[in-house]
């Protein structure tokens, strides 16, 4: 073994030193140290010297190795610098220039719609709550004074599954009144709730879906009653419509859950092109509400002699039909993008009561 490492170093570096890109320098540490690289083929003759002349010439190559290694990392770190120094002038954006024109997604009326509503019961300090879509027959009927025989199943009438649960049959959720009766077995009271989420039923037509959203409310407390749920829903409604004069009233009705019942109408005038909330002398339905039953605070275990409160619940699409002009509300539902351009708002526009709902 002949070589003049001395020789051999100032050759190498000098190669190093003189890369002028990163792919330059990867073949040149290859073709140095890789596993047939020249520094490597030497190393491997070392076993033909004597013993005395074989540790001093491997001590030399060591050195080698290590020098060849920094100065690939320098090399290396010049490189890179370089290379992202390119990147950024070629990259470079001119911040003055006008924004290209590109397709700006939106939000959907309903979604604008449920972020209003909740916006709104949130000043008045109430929380979301949220359940499953597939409930049990218990849950979403029974728990809510509807026994199997009972009528109002019939205007509830919903899409059963073949799965059952503790011999219960399953079912698509009729309304998020389960969601207030899994809120009231799992906590504590008082509660403050609303519960928005998507509801199932089987309706087809211009006002009917068979999948629709709805929200619900739900106040539990020893001294609540039937005052604080009309300044609660008048305050709601005028909130919503953003209109101070909103006219709304309260008509007896009936509900199995809520005793006694009322359906809460709001003045709007109305012709065969146009509905305008607040003037006129028609009046239209929007949610239906309520005393909570004795029965169902029996059910989740509660006292009625010492807890009581109120429950409420609409249609989000519906609301969103009337306060953004859409007059069907199968429309809401076929993906049209063109639809939705121009019923749609704009993304990351959060409503709020103080700096607007809809903007």
């Amino acid at each position: 073994m002949d070589v003049d490492i001395g020789r051999l170093r100032s050759e190498i570096l000098g190669q190093l030193a003189a890369a002028g890109d990163l792919r330059t320098l990867e073949d040149l540490r290859v073709h140095t140290l890789g596993k047939k690289g020249r520094v490597t083929e030497l190393v491997k003759q070392l076993g033909s010297l004597p013993p005395e002349r074989r540790r001093e010439v491997g001590q030399a190559f060591n050195t080698l190795k290590r020098e060849i290694e920094e100065a690939l990392a320098a090399r290396r770190a010049v490189l890179e610098e370089a290379a992202l120094d390119a990147r950024l002038e070629a990259e470079r954006i001119d911040v003055t220039l006008p924004p290209r024109e590109r397709p700006e997604g939106r939000i959907h009326p309903v979604t604008q719609a449920m972020e209003e509503i909740v916006a709104i019961f949130a000043d008045m300090g109430f929380s979301v709550a949220e359940g499953p879509d597939i409930e049990d027959d218990w849950h979403n009927f029974e728990a809510l004074n509807i026994p199997p025989e009972h009528p109002a199943r019939q205007m509830f009438d919903t899409f059963y599954l073949e799965a059952e649960l503790d011999n219960r049959p399953l079912l698509l959720r009729t309304h998020t009144s389960p969601v207030q009766i899994r809120t009231m077995r799992a906590g504590k009271p008082p509660f403050r709730i609303i519960a928005p989420g998507r509801t199932y039923r089987r309706d087809s037509d211009a006002t009917h879906t068979p999948m629709f959203h709805q929200v619900e409310g739900l106040l539990i407390d020893r001294r609540t009653h039937m005052g604080h749920l009309k300044g609660c829903l008048i305050d709601f409604v005028r909130a919503y419509f953003e209109r101070d004069d909103v006219p709304v009233r309260f008509r007896p009705s009936f509900f199995p859950f809520t005793e006694p019942s009322a359906e809460v109408d709001i003045g709007c005038r109305r012709s065969k092109d146009e509905l305008v909330v607040g003037e006129g002398s028609d009046w239209l339905e929007i949610l239906g509400c309520g005393m909570v039953h004795p029965k169902v605070l029996e059910a989740v275990g509660l006292d009625p002699e010492e807890w009581q409160g109120f429950a409420f619940g609409m249609g989000i699409d519906r609301v969103a039909m009337l306060k953004y002009g859409i007059p069907d509300l199968r429309t809401f539902f076929e993906a049209d993008l063109r639809w939705l351009r121009h019923y749609g708002f704009v993304p990351l526009d959060v409503p709020t009561t103080y700096a607007g709902l809809s903007r």
